[in-house]
């Protein structure tokens, strides 16, 4: 049997056709998923941690009108926690402005981003990636399948009524069971060498710039559990009650030290200014008595 003749068997040409399909299929969608990650890393390494919270909508726009990323991203975005500012007025009415928590000083998530980020929200629902898994366990079923498919053909055809068609007959069964036994070997090895393509693909162009954008993310939103966020509030609420107590404890001292200052800068001068005017209307009086030889209602009155 001719080499040509084998692989223009039909069953040999399926299984043939079949790997070769899914082989460019596994090819290109692993080669679509990689310019989306590869993408996808290049913009977030632009960005650093400690100026992110004035960047964050320079980063949220990109993300929100990519639909590689945008659902996963609205998700995460809804995890995200901001170093908040408390606006305070002085005493000269000018604003300061204080964070909410020490501790919280960039863009933090109450959520691990790998939960959001990660392999199947990244590579495996972007393509069928279940039909590609199932590819080797399909071309290894061919192989048994049309095997004894063949088999049972020849079977059909041997023809005992004479010599010399059983003889023919015969030697058309023999080489049907080589083409069936071709069959599964082609269908065997093109699963293998199919396994190990998609696999290896999948490292280099899937696995290692998943790994990448991970890290980027991991970097630039930290993780802190809703728990810990609100321990430390907690911690900043008691600071802040402390400080309150220990105003109104001092507050009546400093009332007191206020008060006899004001006493004694504004209200003493105010009472001698006003016992010495006392003092000079009283000799004045004494004086108008004096002259005009009246009694002294002023010296009876005091």
């Amino acid at each position: 049997m001719n080499l040509m003749h084998i692989f223009t068997d039909i069953p040999i040409m399926i299984v043939i056709i079949t790997f070769i399909s899914s082989t460019i299929f596994c090819i290109k969608k692993y080669i679509f998923v990689n310019k989306n990650l590869v993408f996808l890393y290049n913009f977030l390494r632009n960005f650093n941690k400690n100026d992110l919270n004035f960047r964050f909508k320079e980063i949220d726009e990109w993300m929100n009108v990519n639909p590689y990323v945008s659902a996963t991203w609205r998700e995460f975005k809804n995890t995200l926690i901001f170093s908040e500012s408390v606006a305070l007025k002085g005493e000269d009415d000018d604003l300061t402005y204080q964070e909410v928590s020490s501790t919280v000083q960039n863009i933090q998530t109450t959520v691990d981003p790998l939960y959001f980020f990660n392999e199947d929200t990244l590579v495996t629902t972007k393509f069928n990636f279940k039909l590609l898994q199932t590819m080797p366990t399909i071309l290894t079923g061919f192989g048994p399948l049309f095997t004894f498919l063949n088999i049972a053909i020849a079977f059909g055809k041997i023809d005992f009524s004479t010599q010399e068609r059983t003889i023919a007959s015969v030697a058309g069964l023999m080489s049907s069971m080589q083409v069936a036994a071709l069959v599964s070997v082609i269908a065997v090895g093109s699963s293998l060498i199919f396994l190990i393509i998609e696999r290896i693909m999948y490292g280099q162009m899937c696995a290692r710039p998943l790994g990448r954008v991970q890290e980027t993310v991991a970097y630039l939103f930290d993780n802190i559990s809703s728990e810990k966020f609100l321990f430390e509030l907690l911690r900043e609420t008691k600071i802040q009650n402390n400080s309150v107590s220990n105003l109104i404890v001092a507050m009546p001292n400093h009332f007191k030290t206020a008060l006899n200052a004001g006493i004694a800068s504004n209200l003493v001068p105010y009472l001698e200014n006003l016992i010495f005017g006392i003092n000079q209307m009283n000799k004045q009086l004494k004086e108008n008595a004096k002259l005009s030889g009246g009694s002294d209602s002023v010296d009876e009155l005091f």
